[in-house]
């Protein structure tokens, strides 16, 4: 989340005209990620969590996210929804932005996430999984395999600056990368794409929901865990925890089991997750305009993570056990 366009009272007093939800109380910018911009609104009557689409959203997939968190909600997941306006529709425009409200949900993420937190995480992915299959929208995954070539290029003959060397680095593993996720046929399905601790909430040690829901598509079910294992079970020190993996495998699997095919791949996934995340933070941090309210995430970090990946033997790497 982040703030790129600012909203006055005045719009904001004349975009909430159009809904029966009170009159706004509070209202201030989120600054954490990198997408949206995204306020905290508290009103006469509950909370809520204001976003302006922008950057890499297509207005056209808009209605896949909002109608996915209806889907969920109603299968029993714990995740926002979308709030309608006095006219029925959820979809609004504000700033000259397509603008959304949904519902604000209780929890905090945690900064250093436990084996506890991991395995609560594979349950709940695995759920999610689960509760998206029917959801009649479908959307391909433009940060799949296929978009990561044009992240690289329009970083090229930058990317060096950020690290020596990193344009050749990040070419050789986008040539390995595209032959080895040519051969794999997996399961299928809704996935999130995003699933990092920011996008987590627990109240204790219990999980409370999953929020930031604009990067889900249809993708291989098991890239979905990929992304997660890079994204909850390395240290501080970019130590991969195997502790960590095995408790979110184990959860995992335990409402989703994974067939041999998804075991085999995790490595491929796991560094095509790596790719994905290194190549999008780089392309942030070096176009995020200046003067925006957001955080630059280091994209050094998943180039460790993918050099981790890259020497791994097989799934027992990141603690899958048979």
């Amino acid at each position: 989340m982040a703030v790129y366009t600012e909203v006055t009272d005045d719009d904001l007093a004349a975009f909430l005209r159009g809904y029966d939800i009170g009159d706004a109380v509070t209202f201030k910018g989120i600054a954490e990620g990198v997408e949206n911009s995204n306020y905290l609104l508290a009103t006469t009557r509950a909370r809520f969590i204001l976003t302006l689409y922008e950057k890499r959203v297509a207005p056209a997939d808009l209605p896949f996210f909002l109608g996915l968190m209806e889907h969920l909600a109603e299968r029993g997941l714990s995740c926002p929804l979308p709030v309608k306006a006095r006219d029925g529709e959820a979809l609004k425009t504000l700033c000259g932005r397509p603008a959304a409200l949904v519902t604000f949900l209780d929890g905090v993420s945690v900064r250093r996430p436990t084996a506890g937190h991991c395995a609560a995480l594979g349950q709940a992915l695995a759920e999610l999984h689960r509760a998206g299959q029917g959801f009649s929208i479908r959307r391909p995954n433009a940060l799949s395999v296929e978009g990561w070539r044009p992240l690289a290029e329009a970083a090229r003959s930058r990317s060096d600056a950020v690290a020596p060397g990193l344009d050749a680095e990040i070419a050789a593993e986008l040539d390995h990368l595209e032959a080895a996720f040519a051969a794999l046929e997996l399961p299928r399905g809704v996935i999130h794409a995003d699933l990092f601790p920011n996008n987590v909430l627990f109240l204790g040690d219990r999980l409370s929901g999953l929020i930031d829901f604009y990067f889900a598509c249809d993708d291989a079910l098991a890239y979905d865990i990929a992304i997660c294992l890079n994204a909850w079970c390395f240290e501080p020190d970019q130590s991969f925890n195997v502790t960590k993996g095995r408790a979110l495998l184990a959860a995992y699997g335990a409402i989703r089991p994974l067939s041999a095919a998804e075991v085999a791949a995790l490595p491929t996934l796991a560094r095509g997750a790596a790719i994905r995340f290194l190549l999008t933070r780089l392309v942030d941090w070096l176009d995020t305009p200046p003067g925006a309210l957001v955080k630059k995430l280091d994209p050094l970090e998943y180039l460790r993570k993918l050099r981790f990946h890259q020497q791994a033997e097989g799934a027992a790497a990141f603690g899958w056990t048979s």
